[in-house]
Formats: structure tokens, C-alpha cells, sequence
């Protein structure tokens, strides 16, 4: 098995969430902000923040919703210059005992899914990696084909050519009768 390296890591215990709930507010490091950007597939991360609302549910479970902002450079990819895209994602996401994932699992033959789902997410040892849910809804965030504004596609010259597109050699050929059909 191969570890996963964690870019970003902030774990809290459900124990350290009070009945009132709990506010976090995390901001990444230089040092982060560069081993995060090789995982969201960008040139580089010039900003990244969260903020989240920790609310129990029930003994054993805890609901995470907040916001993950950030500023992250990529290339466009019409003129390949450096183009600079906001990231504002919020968060909504229940964590309950694995074991209980599980159980549902078992009992469920059959997976249906809807937009209304109950989403739930493994508890895993009675803690949540805050620095690991940030970073994976900022890669969800990430546009995919970054565009510079008013950068548009341009046609080459030479590819409005009839004679010029790859098949060229085929309709000639064709035209002569040595194509069958």
C-alpha cells in the first residue's frame, strides 16, 4: 500500500467539538500553498482560506459547512499566459462512524442516487482532516479550461484550405474511381 501524502492537514476530534459547535478558521502557508497546487493541478495557489462551522450530530456524528475561498494561477489555454481565477466553494458535508457507513451499505441492495442524497462522509477514528476537506473542495473549484479574458480560439490560415485537411488524398482518390464504396 503507498501512502498518500496530506498537502494540507488540520485534524480536529470530535471530542473537541463542543454542544455549541465549534468556528475554525484556517489559512495556508506559503510552504502549504505550494505542495497544494501540484494536486489541484495548477501553476501555483496565491491564496487559500477556509472557514467552517463544526455542529455535532447526535453522540457520534458532525455536520462541517463553510466556505473555501482562494486565488490560484494557471495557464490559459488559448494564449498559455499566466491567468489568475477566484475560488469560492461552500461546504456542507455529515461525517458519521464509518462503521455506520458500513452498516448502510450492507443493508442497502441497491444504490440509488438522487440530488437529494443523504451524502455522508466516514468519521474516521472519531476525527476530521479539516486541511484535507479544504483542499479537496478547492480543487473542485478549479476551472478545468482557465480562459484569459477575451482570448478567443483562432482558426489557421492554411486549415480553411480544402486541399490542405487530412483526407485530402482520399477524395482525390475517390474523385478518380479507385475508392470502392
Amino acid at each position: 500500500m503507498v501512502a498518500t501524502q496530506i498537502p494540507w492537514s488540520s485534524v480536529i476530534r470530535l471530542d473537541q467539538v463542543g454542544e455549541t459547535g465549534r468556528h475554525v478558521e484556517l489559512e495556508a502557508s506559503e510552504e502549504t500553498r505550494t505542495a497544494v497546487a501540484k494536486p489541484a493541478g495548477v501553476d501555483a495557489v496565491e491564496r487559500l482560506r477556509a472557514t467552517f462551522d463544526l455542529t455535532r450530530r447526535g453522540r457520534d456524528g458532525l455536520r462541517v459547512s463553510g466556505r473555501v475561498t482562494g486565488t490560484v494561477r494557471q495557464s490559459c489555454v488559448v494564449t498559455l499566459e499566466p491567468v489568475l481565477n477566484e475560488i469560492d466553494e461552500s461546504v456542507d458535508v455529515d461525517f458519521v462512524p464509518a462503521r455506520d457507513i458500513a452498516d448502510a451499505d450492507r443493508a442497502d441492495d441497491e444504490i440509488v442516487l438522487t440530488p437529494s442524497s443523504d451524502e455522508r462522509e466516514p468519521l474516521l477514528d472519531g476525527t476530521v482532516d479539516l486541511g484535507a476537506l479544504a483542499t479537496e473542495f478547492l480543487i473542485l473549484g478549479v476551472d478545468p479550461y482557465p480562459r484569459k479574458a477575451g482570448a478567443a480560439f483562432e482558426v489557421p490560415k492554411d486549415a480553411s484550405d480544402p486541399a490542405g485537411h487530412p483526407f485530402a488524398a482520399l477524395a482525390a482518390l475517390r474523385k478518380k474511381g479507385t475508392v470502392k464504396e
